[in-house]
């Protein structure tokens, strides 16, 4: 039995410590992120263990722990990310209505309140032509730049899709052109594999109004 209760202490003793490692990785992947630019959290994960010393699979941590300390990072030593972040969610209620015919959608930091002033805003746009992007872009005379980005529609299907970038007031914007059957399920966030979160223009107005009442400002409508 006092073999029994030392393994018992050893074992939990061990699991303390990975628990304090996986804190400490996440800390520091923030830090990395919010300070040095990087946008990658495997990137930020990766570069945090080879700057504490810290080896061992079991203490990485998940993309969403890292996200959680960078959220609290930014909310204790950037305070002026949350001009930076209403500035990008004011934008994206503007890109939001002026790309309606292709039912858009807000994703990324913008959305989920990490962005900083490097963020772009990121829409998903839904149409079955992939140029019918690039020709409402051309029609309305706004240059943008050609990319692509690879996604995972859900655990079958996955693909590269068009992607548009330009720049409005300085802030730029992020366009990927997705199917419109993918209206009905988000694709799989590179964060933790699960449905993105996304936002019609009304969800993000409310956002906006939430953070008005927050300061005690007048809120929007919604």
């Amino acid at each position: 039995m006092p073999h029994a209760r030392q393994h018992a202490h050893a074992h939990q003793h061990a699991q303390t410590r990975t628990r304090e490692r996986r804190h400490r990785l996440a800390h520091e992947a923030a830090r990395l992120m919010a300070e040095g630019g990087i946008r990658d959290y495997h990137q930020a994960k990766l570069k945090a263990a080879q700057r504490l010393g810290i080896h061992d699979d079991a203490s990485l941590p998940r993309n969403r722990e890292i996200e959680s300390a960078l959220r609290e990072y930014q909310r204790l030593f950037q305070p002026d990310n949350r001009v930076a972040l209403r500035e990008r969610r004011e934008a994206a209620v503007h890109a939001l209505a002026f790309f309606a015919p292709f039912a858009p959608r807000l994703v990324g930091p913008v959305l989920e309140g990490t962005a900083d002033a490097h963020s772009p805003v990121c829409l998903h746009l839904h149409d079955d032509d992939p140029d019918a992007v690039a020709r409402f872009l051309q029609q309305h005379r706004i240059p943008a730049e050609s990319r692509s980005r690879h996604l995972r529609l859900d655990r079958e299907r996955e693909g590269d899709f068009p992607v548009w970038v330009f720049a409005a007031d300085a802030i730029s914007v992020d366009l990927t052109v997705l199917p419109r059957a993918v209206l009905r399920q988000a694709p799989l966030s590179g964060i933790d594999e699960r449905p993105m979160a996304r936002a019609s223009a009304s969800h993000v107005e409310q956002l906006l109004a939430d953070d008005d009442a927050a300061d005690g400002m007048p809120g929007m409508p919604a």
